[in-house]
């Protein structure tokens, strides 16, 4: 195995727990979003109801304002049936009184129906008002959580940067040229086991003399698996070469 191999998965388990905690760290103006957008729909929720509220109200008025206007034509009207001299012209303002009656009945008939669904508009508020109050302790909660988190995240970033900065210190240049190179293409893994006869990366076979070379450690040589490219190793007691068997066709060495 070659010496820098050890040191390199110790660095590749640093970067992969720094890439989650980064993962974490940006999630979080997303999740402070969120919250928001809770807060934006609690609020959208009372101007609704608010302006159903002030629909009803204003239809509750002018229905108020028709049955006055009707009252005082059929008072009008009622006031003129004493100074008529016809039968016809009598008749005919009690027709007008009869209709201006009716719909007085008519208003005051909806006037009740808006009072009933006013007071519905009304509670209505009241639940959203009740709603967007529950939603800012909430959402001004799980702020002050986010923003806690976020802060001791930074902090083990900053640790495990001091970390790495340790553990890749024996490694030299050449081999962390190579790591990168490969971590960037394989979304921050250079590395994989060589297990049960099988490159753990991509589960094609490793020669089985590979496999040994990669146990012995008087080789220094950085073997690579033919189809991912990520760097071999193996934790694997030494087996025992089969004589006849066939030598697959699916790993090789190379530096």
């Amino acid at each position: 195995m070659h010496p820098s191999i050890p040191h390199l998965l110790d660095l590749q388990d640093v970067d992969h727990r720094i890439a989650a905690i980064r993962a974490e760290i940006d999630s979080f103006p997303k999740k402070v979003l969120e919250a928001d957008a809770k807060l934006s729909t609690a609020r959208a929720a009372i101007a609704a109801a608010k302006e159903a509220n002030a629909a009803s109200v204003s239809e509750r008025k002018k229905l108020e304002l028709d049955a006055m206007q009707w009252k005082d034509r059929a008072r009008k009207y009622r006031d003129q049936s004493g100074a008529v001299k016809t039968n016809e012209a009598y008749k005919a303002l009690q027709h007008e009184i009869a209709n201006a009656e009716a719909e007085v009945a008519k208003a005051e008939d909806r006037q009740l129906e808006v009072m009933v669904g006013a007071e519905e508009s009304e509670t209505r508020v009241k639940n959203a008002e009740a709603n967007l109050r529950n939603a800012e302790q909430t959402v001004n909660a799980d702020k002050r959580h986010i923003q806690i988190l976020n802060s001791e995240k930074k902090k083990a970033l900053e640790t495990l940067l001091a970390e790495r900065e340790r553990v890749i210190a024996p490694v030299p240049e050449d081999m962390r040229v190579l790591y990168d190179r490969i971590a960037k293409r394989h979304h921050g893994t250079a590395l994989a086991e060589a297990r049960d006869g099988q490159c753990r990366g991509c589960g094609l076979r490793v020669l089985p003399h590979i496999l040994q070379l990669l146990k012995s450690e008087d080789d220094h040589e950085i073997y690579r698996c033919e189809s991912c490219g990520l760097i071999l190793y193996s934790l694997e007691p030494m087996a025992s070469h089969k004589s006849g068997e066939p030598p697959g066709n699916a790993a090789s060495a190379s530096s």
